[in-house]
């Protein structure tokens, strides 16, 4: 352990809730609940190992076609999870940002998150990034509206957009790009997410369902990780 390189950003897909709770026999909401559970020990376990940013993919654009019962009972999920988030964010020094299109969530929402970025914006601790209603190409797409406003109103020239410009116009302008992304429960697909960002990041993909995932688990990516040639450029 001691001799591990650890990646400065680790981003995971949560893969596996429904399937956990079917094998259980149990409702796709239980398996839900318990995977929110593992995301709040993860970020301590990523704390630990000296993990400087970690984020989650909790809710995509796509997640709205689920039947409507699974959809409600994630926004109550996520309610709940909010209203204890930012004592727990300032007891752990941990900044929280979220990502994506929060227009697209109800008002209470919207202002919890908002309450929540500001109340943990200081804290210098591990970040933690949750991706809510999120979907890359709906992210780049809102970008290049951002950007081609800026051309109207002369705030951008056609000539001075480059790479390090764009990525000032995407969600996580305020964050290094990942190096190891981790989906977990044996799917081996990106599902729309951070498609920019994970250009040259390590990908992790392990059978183990979310609810299941530990630090054990953790630190097996990290492993994989170290076990890589980190070659920029494909050749």
């Amino acid at each position: 352990m001691e001799n591990l390189n650890i990646p400065q950003h680790v981003a995971i897909i949560l893969d596996g809730n429904g399937r956990w709770a079917k094998k259980r026999h149990l409702p796709r909401n239980m398996g839900h609940r318990q995977g929110s559970k593992v995301v709040e020990q993860i970020i301590e376990d990523a704390h630990d190992l000296g993990i400087k940013y970690l984020t989650v993919y909790a809710f995509s654009t796509e997640n709205w076609k689920r039947p409507q019962d699974e959809v409600n009972a994630l926004m109550k999920l996520l309610r709940d999870y909010l209203k204890t988030c930012i004592k727990r964010a300032n007891k752990n020094n941990m900044k929280v940002r979220v990502i994506g299109d929060i227009t697209g969530l109800s008002e209470d929402l919207q202002e919890k998150i908002i309450e929540l970025e500001k109340a943990s914006k200081d804290n210098t601790g591990i970040n933690f990034t949750i991706a809510l209603n999120y979907g890359s190409r709906d992210e780049m797409v809102r970008a290049m509206r951002h950007m081609a406003e800026d051309l109207e109103n002369g705030n951008l020239s056609k000539d001075a957009i480059t790479e390090e410009v764009f990525k000032g116009y995407l969600d996580t302008k305020e964050l290094p790009d990942p190096d190891l992304m981790i989906r977990t429960s044996g799917e081996e697909r990106l599902s729309n997410f951070m498609l920019w960002q994970l250009a040259y990041t390590e990908f992790y993909f392990t059978d183990v369902l979310w609810p299941d995932f530990n630090k054990k688990e953790l630190i097996k990516a990290i492993e994989y990780y170290n076990g890589r040639d980190r070659r920029f450029g494909g050749i």
